[in-house]
């Protein structure tokens, strides 16, 4: 005993207050999405009348609800299509064009990256009637592809701009031994490139899931059958402009939140370490 006392080292201050205050963080965050769950399976007058205890009965009839007449399931179906969709075309056109600006030599790579920068600080407020004139006169309004394009176009900004970094961080050397030994410029992006931005591939991938898995104002505007609606609009239904049921209301916040926090869990590590990379290299 004597010995492992001996071996043990002493905690330090600095340490101490770290894990401390990391700790307090992780309560903060933690803690509401626990009380979201415990509310959701309350009555109404059990969250008025006791609003942080247990609940009596767990009322799993509010996920119910909120599955069926909610039409949640309808909802998830059409942001896990429209998420899906954008997620691929944007991370394949925004890696080609990172590509192309970062290890390509051509004179106007550095005006056609500021000119996606540009494209960062626009807001979709700035261009939401204009945008919804132009989709009514090509019917593609109520449409997926009305709300996949600028899903699109708003989520190339940021992945190029990360992809950029990621990809003037690769050694020099490795292209130019591939084009010696006759290696195309197509097979140096998909053999070379791709796989060792990897990482910057998740996080950006990542961002544009939870962005496009959350947005209200453009699918609010563009959609109008309830059949298409997607998630963020149709939790909107759940507030009544005379009454509101909070029970089954949270029900289906829990139930739109679950995809996000699996797929972060699940690539967590890897978001950290590309953002870290992301910051550094360049």
């Amino acid at each position: 005993m004597e010995k492992r006392s001996k071996n043990r080292r002493p905690v330090k201050p600095s340490s101490a207050i770290k894990y401390t205050v990391l700790t307090m963080l992780a309560l903060i965050y933690v803690l509401p999405l626990l009380w979201i769950v415990m509310v959701s399976l309350k009555t109404n007058a059990e969250i008025f009348s006791n609003p942080f205890g247990w609940p009596d009965v767990l009322q799993l009839g509010n996920y119910i609800f909120a599955w069926n007449q909610g039409m949640l399931g309808t909802a998830l179906k059409n942001s896990f299509i429209i998420c899906f969709i954008t997620l691929f075309f944007s991370l394949f056109i925004g890696s080609m064009a990172a590509f192309g600006i970062a290890r390509m030599r051509w004179k106007l790579s550095g005006p056609t990256f500021v000119y996606f920068l540009i494209g960062m600080m626009v807001p979709v407020h700035c261009v939401l009637i204009p945008l919804f004139v132009t989709f009514s006169k090509l019917h593609l309004t109520n449409t997926y592809i009305g709300l996949i394009i600028p899903y699109i176009t708003f989520a190339l900004p940021m992945i190029i701009f990360i992809l950029t970094n990621f990809y003037k961080g690769i050694p020099g050397e490795l292209f130019d031994a591939a084009c010696i030994d006759g290696c195309s410029i197509y097979k140096a992006y998909f053999s070379i490139a791709l796989p060792l931005a990897k990482t910057g591939l998740m996080v950006t991938g990542m961002m544009t899931f939870v962005n496009t898995w959350n947005e209200l104002l453009v699918a609010m505007v563009f959609i109008s059958d309830p059949a298409k609606k997607t998630l963020p609009v149709t939790l909107t239904y759940f507030v009544g402009p005379y009454a509101t049921n909070y029970s089954q209301m949270f029900a289906a916040i829990v139930i739109s939140v679950i995809p996000t926090i699996i797929v972060y869990c699940a690539f967590s590590n890897q978001i950290v370490d590309g953002l870290t990379q992301g910051a550094i290299k360049g």
